[in-house]
């Protein structure tokens, strides 16, 4: 991605906040040079560095070390990789983005917002309150909803405060006057903070992991650069998570299905023809060997989700369908874990790394 200077990072906040209304952006577009808070959110420890950043704001799509910015090139196989394929129909399903130009009122894919500098915040009434951030949220009538105003999907809504760098994810969200909104679930992340929901919480997904720091955005393919893992759903998925996911939702009691919080990494000999797939298309295939997919939700087999978007165009995202499953694998990812109730991952070059993944 993009550096970003302090001054622009300063200008981009201004110009956001001081639009009229709100700002609907499209993902990461740099990466940042700023360093972290020694403390952030719910007491969490914060890293130094700060990962990739979202366009009008100066907020870290997580800290660098964290496993979403963490490359996945050096990792070892993971011996279920084969089981997990075959289960989901690897072998004669080709990727699929969840995302593009749509029809209607909203784009294809997972809208976001910017909220105002200083929103106003509403209560959130909860189907699954027990696993749930109560909040406030920054959530209001005109928040974009996945899907639009009537769609009957998930109904995602992703809010990112710039002055508090506090991103609030809502599954299954409406609206409604004087605080009687309500959603299926909702989570409240600290974007400076490497800290993971509960063990057996969910969030806005199934996995219990954060859905705006995987999606795909044009604003980061078109810097050339994406630099952290994207989200992918499964049709069927076990009934266990492993590290960084803090939830289930699967269908099967068998090690044979993959389980939330799966990485998978395309292999690093695959290749398309520029004539095949333009630069746009190389910095997805790109990202998917350097940091590979992270199993997010249930649906359809090899779907990645990316940000709602009226620019992406149909070259765009029909070439990324030339991608076949069968050239990804598992790895094991367990060798990263410093702490299971933290994402922050050993880091490839470190002694740290070498000794836990390399010997």
């Amino acid at each position: 991605m993009r550096f970003l200077s302090p001054a622009a990072r300063v200008l981009a906040l201004l110009v956001a906040i001081s639009a009229p209304g709100v700002a609907l952006m499209a993902g990461n577009a740099a990466r940042a040079d700023t360093r972290g808070s020694a403390k952030t959110g719910r007491g969490a420890v914060a890293s130094s560095a700060a990962g990739p950043v979202f366009p009008g704001t100066h907020c870290p799509a997580f800290p660098a070390d964290n496993v979403w910015n963490t490359p996945v090139t050096g990792l070892p196989v993971d011996p279920h990789s084969a089981q997990w394929l075959r289960n989901m129909a690897a072998g004669s399903t080709y990727l699929h983005p969840d995302y593009g130009p749509g029809g209607g009122s909203s784009p294809y894919g997972i809208p976001w917002q910017i909220t105002p500098a200083h929103p106003r915040f509403v209560k959130v009434h909860f189907g699954y309150a027990d696993q749930s951030d109560r909040g406030p949220y920054p959530f209001a009538a005109n928040t974009p909803i996945e899907g639009g105003a009537m769609a009957n999907g998930d109904r995602h809504a992703l809010m990112v405060d710039p002055t508090t760098c506090v991103l609030y994810e809502l599954y299954d969200a409406y609206y409604h006057a004087g605080n009687r909104s309500t959603a299926g679930s909702g989570a409240i992340w600290h974007l400076e903070s490497n800290r993971l929901r509960p063990a057996g919480w969910t969030s806005a997904d199934a996995a219990g992991l954060p859905i705006l720091p995987g999606l795909v955005n044009y604003d980061e393919v078109m810097s050339g650069h994406i630099d952290h893992a994207i989200r992918f759903t499964a049709d069927t998925t076990d009934t266990s998570y492993i590290w960084p996911a803090r939830h289930e939702a699967g269908s099967v009691n068998s090690p044979d299905y993959p389980p939330m919080g799966a990485r998978f990494r395309l292999s690093a000999g695959f290749h398309l023809p520029s004539s095949e797939c333009a630069k746009p298309c190389q910095v997805v295939i790109q990202a998917m060997k350097t940091y590979g997919l992270i199993l997010a939700d249930n649906g359809s087999n090899w779907y990645f989700q990316g940000t709602a978007d009226a620019r992406w165009t149909y070259t765009m995202v029909d070439q990324l369908k030339q991608i076949p499953a069968s050239a990804f694998q598992a790895v094991d990812e367990s060798c990263l874990v410093i702490s299971r109730s933290s994402g922050q991952a050993r880091q490839p070059g470190t002694s740290a790394y070498d000794h836990a993944c390399l010997s």
